[in-house]
């Protein structure tokens, strides 16, 4: 296929034919795309607004953080478990669905998360008091670490080996978008209407994913009848005594641990510590996710030319500088300070664009949509005991400084550097296949 995505794709010897709606597609039982003539942008397209929605519903709580101190009059505890019960549900959700997952369309799999997580939004929008707020939030979790699983599954499916790193890299810079337009565009509407008109407006844009979704997105179930001969025990037998998952597993756990450890608490010590002020800090956002914008397609690229597992070495490596930049910087002029922060979401969010790649070559067809699922509910609990831990590892003084920031960033940098010789251990299926032949 050229470069413009309109080409027929090449069908896999080992794909099967499906009839559905009003002709046939190709159905891979391998790493080839199962559709005979598909376009790739639009299903990118859907992809990519689905991790939209889904990051900027995670990402929008931590600056509302203000208005709910005044509202609900909640301690930063409070505040921090409205935060990590979105990962937690999560985690436990991903766990608990892993086991019939791949039993169903993933195409139908989505539409019914997104029409689940549009739900979710408008109980956060009518939440009344912090209780009802929490549940909401953990409800929103629920479906959100699940949305995302099935966005990487249906990329794993849908797009050639060939070309996953440069689609990876597409769906994710959703975060670029997110950084950019996002979340300066929902602060806008706090500070004008009320802090709920944001998740009114992610329950109007779900509604649109769903039903574009379903005009868009090709059916994606050949995996199900290889599924079904499956038992829950005999599943996790598949996904977690194969040593080669455990690696993929613990290489995503640690990388998100690490970058966790670090990320939920940039705003607030850029303010405290380096003197940046309140004002400034959409501008942390803005840049961050403009240049991430342009170097996560680029990344991707460069995933596809020089390999998964070269540039995430190369990519994580780098990332070892902002982290331990941004978490030791003391008092700094303003493009200082956004300098650290950017070149931080470039790096840090840049490297999980060839893992990803990587992951999704790491677990045969029949099996990837419940070890994806396992993987995001790992990914999401990491996130959580990072921000845990390194919540309990800082003070703040009373003068307003954070302390302890900088034992929390070399932490994230040891085990950085920890997560890049495991990457040497993980192997693809072709890899495997070729060794045993």
């Amino acid at each position: 296929m050229s470069e413009t995505s309109k080409t027929p794709l090449i069908p896999n010897p080992s794909a099967t034919t499906l009839e559905h709606g009003g002709g046939s597609e190709i159905v891979d039982c391998g790493a080839v795309p199962d559709t005979e003539t598909i376009n790739e942008w639009p299903v990118l397209l859907v992809l990519s607004a689905v991790q939209f929605v889904h990051i900027l519903d995670f990402m929008m709580i931590m600056p509302l953080g203000p208005a709910f101190f005044r509202l609900f009059e909640i301690t930063p505890k409070q505040f921090g478990l409205l935060v990590t019960v979105y990962t937690f549900s999560a985690a436990a959700s991903s766990f608990l669905v892993a086991f019939i997952i791949d039993r169903f369309d993933r195409k139908h799999a989505l539409i019914v998360l997104c029409s689940g997580f549009m739900l979710a939004m408008l109980l956060c929008a009518a939440s009344v008091n912090y209780q009802m707020l929490l549940y909401s939030r953990a409800i929103a979790g629920v479906f959100g670490g699940l949305m995302s699983a099935t966005v990487f599954s249906i990329i794993a499916d849908l797009i050639p080996e060939w070309r996953r790193g440069k689609a990876t890299g597409t769906v994710m810079s959703s975060f670029s978008f997110v950084a950019v337009a996002g979340m300066p565009a929902g602060l806008f509407l706090v500070g004008l209407l009320s802090w709920r008109v944001p998740f009114i407006v992610l329950a109007i844009l779900s509604f649109i994913i769903i039903f574009t979704a379903n005009r868009l997105l090709p059916s994606v179930k050949t995996h199900i009848h290889q599924a079904h001969r499956y038992d829950p025990a005999g599943q996790l037998k598949n996904i977690f005594m194969n040593r080669n998952h455990i690696f993929a597993f613990l290489l995503i756990g640690m990388l998100m641990f690490s970058a966790y450890l670090v990320i939920p608490f940039i705003s607030t010590y850029m303010v405290t510590n380096v003197g940046m002020q309140v004002s400034d800090l959409p501008y942390l956002y803005f840049f961050g996710g403009l240049f991430s914008f342009f170097t996560a397609n680029l990344f991707g690229r460069f995933t596809d030319r020089y390999g998964r597992r070269v540039m995430f070495g190369v990519l994580a490596m780098l990332s070892l500088v902002p982290v331990l930049w941004i978490t030791h910087i003391s008092e700094a002029p303003l493009f200082m300070a956004l300098t650290a922060s950017t070149l931080f979401m470039i790096l840090v969010t840049g490297r999980v664009i060839p893992l990803m790649a990587l992951v999704t070559t790491a677990v045969r067809p029949h099996l990837r949509g419940s070890f994806m699922t396992f993987h995001m509910s790992i990914q999401q609990l990491s996130a959580g005991l990072g921000s845990l831990l390194a919540g309990s590892m800082m003070v703040m003084t009373a003068h307003g400084k954070i302390l302890h920031y900088d034992t929390v960033g070399t932490l994230a940098a040891f085990i950085t550097v920890i997560g890049i010789l495991l990457v040497t251990k993980l192997r693809s299926v072709e890899e495997i296949d070729a060794k045993l032949q």
